[in-house]
């Protein structure tokens, strides 16, 4: 068995790590972490989990690493490098915060603030976008999963910009995704009654995830590209839906997402004008893409909906885990959405 840690384990992202891999064939819970909930039982604070057998948890400076294979690290942005920067070098990790994704360490300063923590490690990390990056994944000691808006839109873009099929200057991400996505932290806007029976956009012009659209997008075409991308708040726990417009023919990108994802066991690329629901993915690794017809001839309008806490986040860590390890990359998480 492969002796994990869990960090940030009474996170949204934490606990789905819990729940994915308390079933996993080949990764063993050995412990976890959680300094806000340190010295509870795991189950008294995810009541929905306490059957399965999770170790207490402890405060990260409790921890002795030395005998871990592997570390998931579900814990905020600077936070998440400084314990990674202190980890024996024989231990993977993959790391769900926002620390490693850019490689640019200028572009992290400018949309973080700050100087990036381990600009030494950045070198070694790989960006965790498992169907695009599989092969560096499998080399990687350190895998930085992706945003999960960011990889909400990625998997319909890429293929598109990389194939030359789109206009790359007329691109708009619409984009709703549930509130865990914020973590599960306090915070005044966050309340029910702020959320609920409304639909809100946030931080047009500077969500932090833009940074990676401008990495991903400037790279698939060899040239700059900035999209247009405008988030909205969803009333709802979990779940991502990105309608997406370009300028492209239809029959070409339906085309190329069907040859694209051919053999990728977790994108699933519908039949042409299909409705898709959140609820088509909940709990699920799976991501659903439809191209649809608009009201005008030369915009295509493309849908892709994931779970932001299992394909956009956690689901994503385990499958890249499983690829760091030699594993069967499906492993675990052929799990049904559950539904309604």
């Amino acid at each position: 068995m492969i002796k994990t840690a869990i960090l940030g384990a009474s996170g949204y992202a934490g606990a789905e790590l819990v729940r994915i891999l308390s079933a996993h064939p080949d990764f063993e819970i050995s412990v976890v972490s959680g300094d806000s909930k340190s010295g509870m039982n795991f189950g008294e604070v995810y009541p929905s989990l306490r059957h399965l057998d999770v170790p207490k948890i402890f405060s990260i400076e409790e921890i002795n690493f030395d005998r871990l294979d592997v570390v998931f690290c579900a814990l905020p942005h600077t936070k998440s490098s400084l314990i990674i920067k202190s980890l024996p070098k024989k231990i993977k990790v993959v790391d769900l915060s926002a620390d490693f994704r850019l490689q640019d360490i200028n572009s992290y300063k400018q949309w973080y603030g700050i100087e990036h923590p381990a600009p030494e490690l950045q070198v070694q990390a790989v960006y965790g976008l498992t169907e695009f990056y599989r092969k560096e994944i499998i080399k990687s000691r350190i895998v930085a999963c992706t945003g999960c808006n960011a990889a909400t839109a990625m998997y319909p873009l890429v293929p598109l910009i990389q194939e030359g099929l789109i206009n790359l200057d007329d691109i708009i991400v619409n984009l709703a995704t549930g509130v865990s996505g914020a973590g599960r932290k306090a915070k005044e806007e966050m309340l029910h009654s702020e959320i609920s029976e409304g639909f809100t956009p946030y931080n047009v012009s500077r969500h932090r995830h833009i940074a990676e659209f401008d990495q991903e997008f400037s790279k698939a075409a060899c040239r700059p590209v900035r999209i247009t991308f405008v988030p909205h708040l969803l009333p709802q726990n979990r779940g991502i839906l990105a309608t997406i417009y370009v300028k492209g023919c239809l029959e070409d990108i339906q085309t190329t997402l069907e040859q694209r994802y051919l053999d990728e066991e977790f994108i699933n690329v519908m039949e042409p004008n299909t409705l898709i629901s959140t609820k088509h993915v909940r709990g699920s690794n799976y991501c659903h893409l439809v191209v649809c017809q608009s009201s005008k001839e030369d915009v295509t309008i493309i849908f892709s909906c994931l779970d932001n806490l299992v394909k956009g986040s956690s689901g994503q860590a385990v499958q890249n885990a499983n690829l760091m390890f030699g594993l069967e990359e499906t492993s675990g998480l052929l799990a049904a959405p559950f539904y309604p």
